[in-house]
């Protein structure tokens, strides 16, 4: 009988180490696709002031990985891709970080920013989600036989994330040049 216990003990435990490894393998995809800037953003309203409302969409062979991913994906979106003009009351919005060079030169606090967990995640003090996460039916589109195209509506505060850019010397502050 503790054979049997120690075997299937044994079992449940590598059973166990397997599931999280896989979990954080297909973590660090949603993570490259946000690095390789695969999703899209839209303005969906003009937000509060000093925030834009934007509609995140996240592509995914999960759907629960787009959908955790799409914060991220925001503040990415707003730092590196910015948005058009199209939609209601909307303007188009230049990234905050225009140029590549400033990219590859803050990697590591770019990494440190998105980087999830107890020591990271700076990003997320930037966004919030509009609709408490919940996606309407019709935002979620299945674009080939694994890939999901979720979108999403979060609320990101531009404005306290310039800050944040300038405070680090990432960006210059607007008032620079005059």
């Amino acid at each position: 009988m503790k054979h049997i216990l120690k075997i299937s003990l044994t079992f449940l435990f590598i059973f166990l180490i397997g599931t999280n490894v896989n979990a954080q393998r297909k973590k660090k995809l949603a993570d490259k696709a946000t690095k390789e800037c695969k999703y899209d953003i839209e303005c969906v309203n003009t937000g509060k002031k000093g925030s834009k409302l934007i509609k995140v969409w996240s592509y995914s062979k999960k759907k629960k990985y787009a959908t955790s991913q799409a914060m991220k994906n925001a503040v990415h979106g707003i730092l590196f891709k910015g948005f058009s003009g199209v939609g209601r009351s909307c303007t188009a919005f230049k990234p905050l970080i225009t140029n590549q060079m400033t990219k590859r030169e803050y990697d590591k606090f770019f990494d440190d920013f998105f980087k999830d967990g107890k020591y990271g995640g700076e990003y997320s003090k930037y966004v919030t989600a509009a609709n408490d996460g919940n996606v309407a039916p019709g935002d979620v589109l299945k674009v080939d036989r694994k890939t999901y195209k979720i979108g999403i509506i979060v609320n990101v505060l531009t404005d306290l994330l310039r800050k944040r850019l300038e405070e680090e010397g990432i960006i210059t502050g607007l008032s620079s040049g005059f």
